[in-house]
């Protein structure tokens, strides 16, 4: 099952507009700030997953994986064989989302890894139930640690489970009141690959309401076209500065 951008985004709002009738929570017109995604009831309440924590790499590389029927996952960490027993609809991320002191710098990218392997469950379900066109893996493994690579990923699946993963987080709607509370409807605009302090300030502010990291948040704000690109002698404010 091949999907557009236009796709995904389509079928994130339908499944935003699901859960939050499940979770009956009903959307005020006159709201004007933006909801952080209940990413972990989603994933427990809405969609049934388990959520469990392991050691799944020794270097960090792998940081998530789900399992679409009960498997065993086999790695290696520090030279050593291990064997995973993952049961069908499980989540296993990496335990060093949870290590003590670590957890809230690791909160964003977290949240996101949880985020795409709901969408690796979801897009799952929708190809099995459309065409019969089953998914032949048992397990999908999420390698986006550090999420540099969330807007250049050649596999097609994980690109996929990356753009749903990110617009469940952060629904165009959501993304669209963000961008008028702090950005004033305006676009935010990169100058040579620096960045005004206003903008800049704008991104913090929204990265924290999110609950995401700032890499994935400026992809996001690519994907929805709110983020351009500008050549540096465009740029026109003497008095502010260019980080």
């Amino acid at each position: 099952m091949i999907l557009s951008q236009n796709n995904i985004e389509d079928i994130a709002d339908i499944i935003t507009g699901d859960f939050n009738q499940f979770c009956g929570i009903k959307d005020d017109l006159k709201r004007v700030l933006p909801r952080k995604a209940p990413i972990d009831r989603f994933a427990k309440d809405y969609l049934n997953l388990e959520i469990s924590y392991a050691k799944l790499s020794s270097d960090g590389s792998l940081c998530g994986i789900t399992a679409y029927e009960d498997t065993e996952f086999i790695y290696r960490t520090e030279g050593v064989q291990h064997v995973l027993q993952l049961r069908r609809n499980q989540v296993v991320l990496d335990e060093s989302y949870i290590r003590p002191g670590r957890e809230e710098i690791q909160d964003g990218s977290r949240r996101f890894t949880l985020a795409h392997e709901c969408a690796h469950q979801i897009l799952y379900q929708m190809e099995t139930n459309a065409g019969g066109m089953a998914c032949r893996k048992r397990y999908s493994r999420c390698r986006c640690t550090d999420l540099r690579d969330l807007g250049a990923v050649r596999n097609w699946t994980e690109w996929q489970a990356n753009a749903l993963g990110a617009a469940l987080l952060m629904p165009r709607h959501e993304m669209d009141l963000a961008m008028d509370f702090f950005a004033r409807g305006r676009k935010l605009s990169v100058f040579g690959g620096k960045i005004t302090n206003a903008d800049r300030y704008c991104i913090s502010m929204m990265k924290r309401m999110f609950g995401v990291s700032r890499t994935a948040l400026v992809i996001r704000l690519r994907h929805l076209d709110l983020l351009e690109d500008r050549p540096w002698y465009e740029y026109r404010e003497p008095a502010e500065v260019l980080l």
